[in-house]
């Protein structure tokens, strides 16, 4: 027994309140567990009053592992759940059902817990089994979260069944009235949540920055496959000679239809100039230039009217003359790095050497080298290496002094100061020391590193970017330079594709599920048709290629990873429309022409429709769903 209860329930209720999210109980029998739901389930109206979204139940089950589930109050009985949106700040809790069975993959489970959270959970309040009581703490401390021990649970309980781990604090804190507010002790550090709730805004501000630097190194600096893996100097092209396959391992979604032209450019002394050649009318190229935040700021190329000429690329702050046989690009890089991402159309492999005929005459030249055709353009390969090394001896801030030293190299935008100068609090901005931060800050930032990647990675895969059109996800319309809108520039444009196309360039359309809404994968087969006179409508062409999770072209039995409206040999139906089958295995002899192979695993495609026509841009074409057929 405590001396008083009610002011003790009433700090709970209190803190359930202001949290958005409730956790209820480690509970010590599946039946203990069973019973509190039930519970729960009864006071949900009350909880709605509380503004807890929503149940986490963790309870051992008959084997003596930890089982998870969780309640969402809004699909209990006797609520109405258009009233409780409206009430409710939360959003679910995403929580992998595998039992869990030790401490400490309790305490593994719990962190993750802490990183679902969204951002308007401070904490959680969670009930510890005597078993767990003491053990797992500080890996749920890690999360921001209220740690109630087994002796708070008797205290606030009052004793009634505190000993077997049930849910009295929830159902107390339901059924006594709100008293006078106690201040509730919090077990976590202020600086360090802080530091981390700042610390992801500033990775996902600052992806491109640190990607782009570890591309831009390997692409320079670490020899692999030269036929099929980008290895140049700084301001030199690396023409691919054969179309991408699954050789390639970098990621990006590379197309499998254009040969690349690819290049780091450095435009922090002087611009740089392109070379093009005449090219026939009926091939399609362009060379995307992309600055080094992964936003495009300008094309040259057959869609923008580019005819053969020199074409002067323009870093921030430069001003002087051009010779009179060169163009200047506009606008000017706003970074003093950029990607050119040449692209060339190959008609298949007996079109490979009109294609190198034509990438032996794209050309880069720095404008103090230009007009002196015997002098030897420099080969250097002096770019920043990224604080990266190899896993187990790997620095913990790696990639935090990556992104300082970027900032530096390319000064992000003028009115991007008040955000950096929030940064800056914490070690993050231009050329700053992140290891003269105090370790309560250091903790998060390494905290940060741990969930950054697989944020991004869900968001692109949850496609609220997007416009959904029969399972296929519609870009917006400012993809390829999403400036400010600096989570969908970090997840949907860097991390998923490196650089990402204007949708008036190309108009990718990804797609991950069936005409069921399930997950695509090597365990099924599928197919798609296009009616007669509802192909894609482009200018230039059109290709769908399978992809593994890992953004990478999958390896297959025939070698092939793309199909579309110049594949040799596709066969039309009778009625003069087309089916395309991606399946694992082959679907029979007289399919095959019209079969793109995926693999096993789970895959995802993509769409590629080049110079599309305004009804694409607009998705008012809409592409016909994949569908299951087993």
């Amino acid at each position: 027994m405590v001396e008083n209860p009610t002011t003790e329930v009433s700090k709970a209720n209190m803190l359930l309140s202001e949290k958005q999210q409730l956790v209820a109980g480690v509970f010590a029998s599946k039946t203990a567990a069973d019973a509190a739901m039930e519970k729960i389930k009864s006071l949900s109206s009350q909880l709605q009053m509380m503004n807890a979204s929503n149940i986490l139940v963790l309870a051992k089950n008959d084997k003596g592992k930890v089982d998870t589930s969780i309640i969402d109050i809004g699909s209990t009985s006797g609520v109405n759940i258009a009233a409780l949106a409206e009430r409710i700040a939360g959003n679910l809790i995403a929580v992998a059902d595998k039992p869990v069975g030790s401490p400490t993959e309790l305490n593994v489970q719990a962190t993750h817990l802490g990183h679902a959270l969204n951002p308007g959970a401070v904490a959680i309040g969670l009930f510890m089994d005597p078993q767990y009581a003491g053990k797992i703490e500080d890996g749920i401390r890690k999360t921001g979260a209220q740690v109630l021990t087994v002796e708070d649970l008797k205290r606030i309980g009052a004793g009634s069944g505190a000993a077997e781990g049930t849910n009295d604090l929830a159902v107390k804190a339901a059924e006594v009235p709100h008293a006078e507010p106690q201040t509730a002790t919090l077990v976590f550090d202020w600086q360090e949540e802080y530091a981390y709730s700042l610390g992801l805004q500033a990775f996902i501000y600052g992806f491109p920055y640190v990607y782009n630097a570890l591309t831009r190194y390997k692409w320079t600096n670490i020899p692999q496959d030269p036929k099929r893996v980008p290895y140049a100097p700084v301001n030199h092209f690396w023409h691919a000679d054969e179309l991408m396959d699954a050789t390639y391992r970098d990621g990006g979604c590379p197309n499998n239809d254009t040969l690349y032209s690819l290049a780091w450019v450095d435009l922090s002394k002087e611009p740089v100039i392109l070379t093009v050649p005449e090219i026939p009318a009926d091939r399609y190229w362009t060379f995307e230039l992309m600055s080094f935040t992964s936003d495009n700021f300008a094309y040259v190329g057959q869609r923008v009217g580019s005819r053969a000429g020199n074409y002067a690329l323009i870093g921030p702050g430069w001003h002087g003359n051009l010779p009179e046989d060169v163009t200047a690009v506009t606008p000017s890089s706003p970074t003093s790095w950029i990607l050119i991402l040449g692209r060339t159309l190959a008609d298949g492999i007996d079109d490979l050497p009109a294609v190198h005929a034509l990438q032996a005459q794209y050309r880069l030249t720095p404008l103090s080298f230009w007009g002196k055709p015997e002098a030897k353009l420099p080969e250097s390969r002096d770019v920043y290496k990224p604080v990266v090394a190899p896993a187990g001896t790997e620095d913990p801030l790696g990639p935090w002094k990556t992104l300082n030293a970027m900032l530096a190299e390319n000064p992000p935008a003028a009115h991007h100061e008040v955000l950096l100068k929030q940064f800056a609090s914490i070690g993050i901005g231009p050329d700053m020391d992140v290891e003269q931060q105090p370790e309560v800050v250091k903790k998060a930032l390494q905290r940060v590193l741990g969930i950054g990647i697989p944020l991004l990675r869900q968001q692109f895969m949850s496609g609220v970017w997007a416009k959904f059109v029969n399972g296929w996800r519609y870009p917006p319309s400012n993809m390829g330079r999403f400036g400010d809108e600096l989570l969908k520039r970090a997840a949907d444009q860097s991390l998923a594709g490196i650089a990402a196309n204007d949708p008036v360039e190309a108009v990718y359309l990804v797609n991950l599920t069936d005409n069921f809404g399930e997950p695509l994968t090597g365990a099924h087969r599928y197919e798609i048709t296009f009616t007669k006179g509802y192909e894609p409508p482009v200018d230039a062409f059109w290709s769908m290629t399978v992809y593994g999770n890992d953004y990478n072209l999958i390896p297959n039995q025939i070698n092939r990873y793309s199909i579309g409206d110049r594949t040799p040999g596709v066969k039309k139906n009778a009625d003069g429309g087309t089916t395309f089958y991606f399946q694992n295995g082959s679907p029979g002899p007289d399919k095959e022409s019209n079969w793109l192979p995926t693999g096993s695993e789970a895959w995802f495609i993509i769409l590629r429709m080049y110079i599309p026509h305004a009804e694409v841009i607009n998705a008012e074409w809409k592409c016909p769903p994949i569908t299951k057929v087993d």
